[in-house]
């Protein structure tokens, strides 16, 4: 059937469906559900539908799969892979009213939520009740925990309390066809056979919708200490995290590498971002150790640096000496968006690697961009206590090099073994690469669960891989 026929009636079957503020047609969609976080926009889509349940979002699938309507689900619009872009002739599923926290289970250690929630209100929602969702990213504002359980982000704390994945214990998904999997349950262990949730986490909304969600809680550290590091070498940053994990074990909640180039743009050109420290040392880490007993942390953590000082791993140290400290050391880490603004034109990149194969592919990136063009370089910061780097590729304007520029890096980082994306998902973008990451076999298998659990190919088409 010829798209241009089915789109007058799955409009007249979703407006005899739901009320006029779930449906959104024409100039009542806004720029907001077809432009990207970096301001591009696309044509608007088909429709805008915006459920309030996990039954009107089955509702609404059932008829887009009866009709071969292709459809886009879309959170917080944070995403930087163009997943939630809507090509042409798709119908937006946004997420926006879904935004219930139906529960918080203290006793448990366990939230309950719709999926269209954003990251922030969550942890604030828990923290009144003494406790802390621990997944944390600086879109926190405005991500929502439906684009976090379609990406598997990370963030700041993964080497302590995992992934997305590792926080859920319970997903209610809708199929393709309108069909709700309910699975949101209150415990961790559960071996009844395959675990279903697994297939909406981390696969960008492709196997499934997910509306709802049972997420691991933890009580709130009584104390958070935070210092920045200076260190010669990035020797000395691999010593350092060997050190701090010895020393600090399961206190250590983050460990934060950023190369010179990007500790000292950063505190140069991103307003309100000071430098604690100096801005000529080649690497700098940020450390954060979190637990119960105050005295006991900041004990820990003078002792670690004092060991570190005295065997030349590092250089300089601070400890913040209060909340705001340690919220302008974090700030630094987490201006990397504003950094990007502030230079101009560029690539943005998510690996991941093993830790021994940072600095040389830090290294044969930036030897790269010299070849693009003698003015290109690259900036390099991420979460090393968790093999995850993230590289800005700048280069001067006025000719775009974004193709060139992720050909060279993805090329460089299939070559290193790594992962073409650590927490940001594929999407659109990377998708032309994910071969340098995943074998043609694991390919096809992912093929295979998305003939079977969307056989029309309605769910985000064209995400992570094509049919």
């Amino acid at each position: 059937m010829r798209l241009s026929l089915v789109q007058p009636a799955i409009i007249d079957d979703l407006r005899a469906a739901f009320d006029t503020t779930t449906v959104l047609t024409g100039s009542d969609i806004g720029a907001r559900y077809h432009t990207d976080m970096a301001g591009v926009a696309v044509a608007p889509p088909l429709a805008v539908v915006r459920p309030r349940t996990t039954e009107e979002v089955s509702q609404f699938l059932k008829l887009c799969h009866q009709a071969r309507v292709p459809v886009t689900t879309q959170g917080g619009m944070t995403g930087l892979v163009r997943a939630t872009m809507p090509a042409s002739g798709e119908i937006v599923l946004s997420t926006e009213r879904m935004n219930a926290i139906e529960e918080v289970d203290t006793g448990g250690g366990v939230v309950i939520t719709q999926t269209g929630v954003p990251l922030q209100r969550l942890q604030e929602r828990v923290e009144q009740d003494g406790f802390m969702f621990p997944l944390d990213l600086g879109a926190r504002g405005s991500c929502t925990i439906g684009g976090n359980i379609s990406t598997n982000a990370g963030g700041n704390r993964v080497i302590r309390y995992g992934m997305t994945r590792d926080l859920v214990l319970g997903l209610e998904a809708v199929l393709a066809d309108g069909t709700i999997l309910k699975g949101v349950r209150k415990y961790i262990k559960n071996n009844t056979g395959i675990d279903l949730k697994q297939l909406f986490v981390g696969t960008e909304g492709t196997l499934g919708v997910v509306t709802r969600a049972a997420l691991r809680i933890f009580p709130a550290p009584a104390e958070q200490q935070v210092a920045l590091c200076a260190l010669p070498s990035f020797d000395m940053v691999r010593a350092l995290l060997t050190l701090t994990r010895a020393r600090l074990g399961g206190d250590l909640t983050a460990f934060e590498v950023m190369w010179n180039n990007y500790y000292r743009l950063t505190t140069e050109l991103v307003k309100g971002v000071a430098s604690p420290l100096a801005t000529n040392y080649p690497f700098y880490v940020l450390l954060e150790s979190s637990g119960s007993d105050a005295e006991r942390i900041r004990a820990d953590l003078e002792k670690l640096l004092e060991q570190a000082l005295g065997d030349d791993i590092i250089l300089d140290a601070t400890i913040a000496s209060s909340g705001a400290a340690a919220a302008a050391i974090w700030r630094i880490r987490d201006s990397s968006v504003e950094l990007g603004r502030a230079l101009g034109p560029g690539v943005g990149f998510d690996i991941s690697l093993a830790i021994d194969r940072m600095e040389a592919f830090a290294v044969a990136v930036d030897k790269g961009m010299k070849t693009i063009h003698s003015d290109a370089y690259a900036i390099v910061f991420g979460h090393a206590g968790d093999g995850n780097l993230h590289v800005s590729a700048k280069y001067p304007p006025p000719a775009d090099k974004y193709d060139e520029v992720s050909k060279l890096v993805y090329g460089i980082t299939g070559d290193f073994g790594g992962s073409i994306s650590a927490e940001h998902g594929i999407g659109i973008l990377k998708r032309p690469y994910l071969k340098l990451s995943r074998t043609a076999e694991e390919i096809e298998t992912m093929r295979t669960l998305k003939r079977a659990l969307d056989p029309h190919h309605i769910l985000n088409p064209g995400r992570i891989f094509t049919m």
